[in-house]
């Protein structure tokens, strides 16, 4: 079981090529599956707080079939994007075109960046590549820059643009995360470079070789499937892309790092919103164990750990993400939520 429960994460590439391949309501299973039957069950089950052991965690992170399991999502993730491309070789309803993008959005959110991550925060030049390989199916490649060397360091302060801001709408936050993420992974590489005594416009410039590379990417499948598909597929781009910055948006929301003489404290698990809900975790393999992962951002997916101290989500990730669509629901939610933890964190989180 300790592998067959992560298999469950690809229930919903499976339902999204169900969607694909018989067309018609199918394309809206994965819609009515992430974002209805899986929030709807959470909001029955508690989360485990199970801790693997010492000697546990030291077998299981040495354990290359964790690593095959989420090396699988790389091929599944593009044939469904070759299947998404293929499928309008026919006449559709405007309505299954709207389904099929959302079913490759959804997979762009989920493997294509969520996958990403994961595999972006290892050492080895293979699994960034196959990190990188995901991201570009997003147009998201600045993320392995940003969110590595800016995002893990600037966590829950006023200088991360991925750290939403307590009374800060969802949309607004969109709009300042996408944007200023991508100034800020350009400042970081020029930042890089300077260090090695290169100019910005340097052969050396990952920016400038994810940019050439996706604007590639965009050419390549206009010039197999015309300009109309591309439309399509950038659009569902954008909604995965999305997807990340509303986990981005609640996993940080209104958590804000004390600030001292000698600048910010250490990052702890009480800066970040934690959500134990089984079925969110083993989606997102184990995203939702945000805590852990800011605290020790090498730990591998099957190892993340749960502490008494992380903030709890009332729910998992994908009702979260629901509820954040209407903002002032979340306020209510989770604006008292986050007043009681400053009180109790006082000299951890700010007020600010």
């Amino acid at each position: 079981m300790k592998y067959l429960k992560y298999l469950f994460s690809y229930l919903s590439l499976a339902i999204g090529y169900i969607g694909l391949y018989f067309g018609g309501w199918t394309t809206f299973l994965l819609v009515i599956y992430a974002f209805i039957f899986i929030p709807l069950i959470e909001l029955m089950l508690e989360g485990s707080k199970y801790n693997l052991s010492k000697e546990e965690e030291k077998v299981m992170a040495k354990d290359r079939v964790f690593d095959y399991l989420i090396y699988l999502s790389v091929p599944l993730h593009y044939g469904l994007l070759v299947m998404f491309l293929f499928s309008f070789s026919h006449d559709l309803e405007w309505w299954e075109i709207v389904g099929n993008i959302s079913i490759l959005g959804i997979s762009c959110g989920v493997y294509g960046i969520n996958v990403a991550h994961e595999l972006g925060h290892r050492t080895s030049k293979f699994e960034q590549f196959l990190a990188k390989s995901l991201l570009l199916t997003s147009q998201y490649m600045h993320f392995f820059i940003e969110h590595n060397r800016g995002h893990h360091n600037k966590v829950s302060t006023e200088d991360d643009p991925a750290s939403s801001r307590y009374n800060e709408p969802l949309y607004m936050f969109w709009i300042r995360s996408v944007t200023m993420s991508y100034i800020s992974a350009w400042k970081l590489e020029n930042f890089r470079l300077s260090r090695m005594g290169e100019k910005w416009f340097s052969w050396r410039n990952e920016m400038i070789w994810y940019t050439i590379i996706q604007a590639s990417f965009i050419g390549l499948i206009a010039w197999g499937f015309g300009w109309r598909v591309t439309g399509f597929y950038l659009i569902s781009a954008v909604f995965g892309f999305l997807l990340l910055e509303t986990v981005n948006y609640i996993e940080h929301y209104g958590l804000s790092r004390k600030k001292g003489e000698h600048g910010y404290g250490k990052v702890l698990p009480i800066h970040s919103w934690n959500s134990n809900h089984p079925l969110g975790r083993l989606i997102l393999f184990e995203l939702s164990r945000h805590s852990d992962h800011h605290f020790r951002a090498n730990r591998k997916y099957q190892i993340l750990r749960y502490h008494e101290d992380s903030p709890q989500m009332p729910t998992g990730y994908p009702g979260m993400m629901v509820l954040s669509l209407v903002p002032p629901l979340w306020f209510k939610v989770m604006n008292p939520r986050v007043n009681k933890l400053r009180e109790a964190y006082s000299d951890k989180l700010s007020v600010s």
